[in-house]
């Protein structure tokens, strides 16, 4: 096409364009007013869908979708409930109904697998619920998303001026829309480029923070001393097996401890929740006499919470072998720091290390414990349960380390159970990676942390 003499180059396009731009426009307006006439015309009012049979439901996520973890039912529970203690009744909602694989939930600890249809309570919400329709006992049929729920439209007689007029107040946003899309777009990439950019110097700062916490807990001799306290005392209330205590929190006002949601603490502790239990520190100070030693307890701080404090499991209720999955330098940060805080509490430990021993990869034996060359396995030992078991089925007092930084092979696999299986040596395994017969498994991301699902807990590590 030729342009008019004089004219700046482009502008014919542009002419055109706005030529095809004013088109859609007006067909956008001719549509709005014809449908500003059907609706004024319409005289019964009618039902936009019927929600009787529609139930809520969550989706179980790949774990590729959902940055390599397993979501677990607690998970679920706290997503869409904000309790994850409420995750029995999740439970009870779903238990034998047969899933879209042929499978059926059997168990609250039981392995949720990807594509799985969940039901839940009717007040739950989130971004995860979606609607779905009963199929009578049988997994429901996912529908919308919740809250787009049904809408009851009524006729509402409008005059022709109305309408028209509706119509072209609705073109003129469709138009400033329009002009700001590409305003939006331009601001939403320059936002990202923004975050790509700082993503360095938040990582450095990350870095230096977890590297400053690894300081403070070689330099914290109080915190773990008055876990241990924690620990003897409930021994001595409860008798010589001791309360299951899995997690203590020690904080400048008092103590927390988390229990299996069928036991309870001793006066004077209350109550926060179905695992959570408080004692202020003036009660604290106001027990008589120095409780008689758990030598089984052996505590440990895994890192800290949200608030900044330190939070100590005990290595006894392990019971076989931890899982740190997921990112694989944090797990390697979170393998390390349990072996420093096993050599500071527990001095001259064995330790062996499984596989390649010599790599990057392999965590740093600390100096305090005591490295031991591989342990040849029994002829004959049981192997390990598969799937993740629930925590503290059983006490077993840390006689030695056995460590992984890898995924194990089947020879490996074999030596772990005869180590740190049921019948095995009675070791406590620490693996950076998966293992199926895990005992307690923690999900490791990119930015330091972890999550520890059966406590509930997302920690900070140590760098």
């Amino acid at each position: 096409m030729n342009e008019a003499p004089g004219a700046a180059p482009g502008h014919g396009a542009r002419h055109v364009t706005a030529r095809g731009a004013g088109r859609h426009l007006r067909r956008a307006l001719m549509a709005l007013l014809l449908a500003c006439l059907v609706w004024s015309g319409a005289a019964e009012p009618a039902d936009a869908a019927d929600g009787d049979d529609l139930v809520k439901v969550f989706v179980v996520p790949d774990p590729s979708a959902s940055g390599g973890r397993t979501v677990t039912l607690p998970d679920v529970a706290a997503g869409t409930l904000g309790d994850a203690s409420r995750s029995p009744e999740i439970f009870d909602l779903n238990r034998e109904l047969t899933q879209p694989d042929g499978t059926a939930l059997t168990s609250p600890d039981e392995q949720l697998h990807p594509g799985w249809i969940l039901r839940l309570p009717q007040d739950a919400t989130g971004d995860g619920v979606q609607l779905a329709r009963d199929n009578g006992g049988q997994e429901p049929s996912p529908g919308p998303a919740a809250g787009t729920g049904t809408t009851t439209v009524f006729a509402v007689p409008l005059g022709t001026v109305v309408a028209v007029l509706g119509a072209v107040v609705m073109a003129l946003v469709t138009a400033g829309i329009v002009a700001r899309r590409r305003l939006r777009t331009a601001w939403s990439a320059l936002v990202r480029l923004l975050r790509r950019l700082g993503e360095p110097f938040r990582a450095r700062r990350r870095l230096a923070a977890r590297r400053a916490l690894g300081r403070r807990f070689a330099a914290d001799t109080d915190a773990p001393r008055r876990a241990r306290l924690v620990l003897n005392r409930f021994r001595a209330a409860e008798g010589a097996s001791g309360a299951p205590v899995h997690a203590v929190r020690i904080d400048a006002v008092g103590a927390t401890v988390w229990l299996p949601s069928t036991s309870a603490a001793p006066e004077p502790w209350k109550r926060i929740d179905s695992t959570r239990w408080s004692l202020s520190a003036t009660e604290d100070r106001r027990a008589d006499g120095e409780p008689v030693a758990d030598e089984a307890a052996c505590p440990v701080r895994a890192g800290t919470d949200t608030e900044g404090v330190a939070v100590f499991v005990d290595l006894s209720r392990l019971d076989g072998v931890l899982s740190v999955v997921g990112d694989a330098a944090t797990a390697r940060d979170a393998v390390r720091n349990v072996l420093e805080e096993v050599a500071r509490g527990r001095p001259g430990t064995p330790v062996t290390v499984l596989g390649d021993r010599t790599g990057p990869l392999v965590p740093v034996v600390p100096p305090g414990l005591r490295e031991v060359p591989p342990l040849t396995p029994a002829p004959v030992a049981p192997p390990l349960p598969s799937g993740t078991r629930r925590i503290a089925a059983a006490r077993r007092p840390v006689q030695g380390l056995v460590v992984l930084a890898t995924p194990p092979t089947d020879h490996e696999a074999a030596q772990l159970a005869a180590l740190c299986g049921t019948g095995g040596a009675g070791w406590t395994g620490l693996v950076c990676g998966e293992v199926a017969a895990a005992h307690w498994r923690w999900y490791a991301d990119a930015e330091g942390r972890v999550d520890v699902p059966l406590l509930g807990l997302r920690l900070t590590v140590p760098a």
